[in-house]
């Protein structure tokens, strides 16, 4: 029971978010698609300049849908114990924290740089602890399957 609640607990900020995110996106996605856009093009911008590679062009209504789509899908089954659930939140905190928290794009005496730089860090916190559920459900799992006992000999 603890446990149950300390995941809806948990969940709750993907799943608030996606809910938001879903009654705000209207036909060309909402208030996400506007902020996100300037912040992808920054990232797309970063990413060409020390790889020299050209990433796609993205559609932010459809980035912003996938993006609700993982909080939403993968906070419903993280909140039942699915490690698919974690995975998806996992996956969608590995691309949407450099993007949104692009403190790397601020000086560091910048306003701007320390408050990116806090959200960064609670995005980084919110990955360990979806690794840390992982490995738990892991370890359970191989600890099982090791503590199997062996069959008894019958006496005859």
């Amino acid at each position: 029971m603890i446990s149950f609640v300390g995941r809806a607990l948990f969940v709750s900020v993907f799943l608030l978010s996606a809910w938001q995110e879903f009654n705000e996106f209207g036909d060309n996605g909402g208030r996400a698609a506007k902020s996100l856009r300037p912040k992808f093009n920054a990232f797309v911008s970063h990413v060409t300049t020390h790889t020299g590679q050209q990433l796609p062009s993205v559609d932010m209504k459809l980035l912003v849908a996938a993006a609700i789509a993982l909080k939403g899908i993968g906070g419903l089954l993280f909140v039942s114990g699915s490690s698919l659930g974690a995975y998806l939140l996992l996956l969608h905190q590995a691309v949407a924290t450099p993007i949104l928290y692009d403190f790397y794009n601020y000086d560091v005496e910048r306003k701007e740089f320390s408050q990116l730089f806090s959200k960064f860090t609670q995005s980084v916190a919110l990955v360990g602890a979806l690794l840390f559920f992982i490995g738990m459900k892991n370890s359970r799992r191989h600890g099982r399957q090791l503590r199997k006992k062996a069959p008894k000999a019958k006496a005859n």
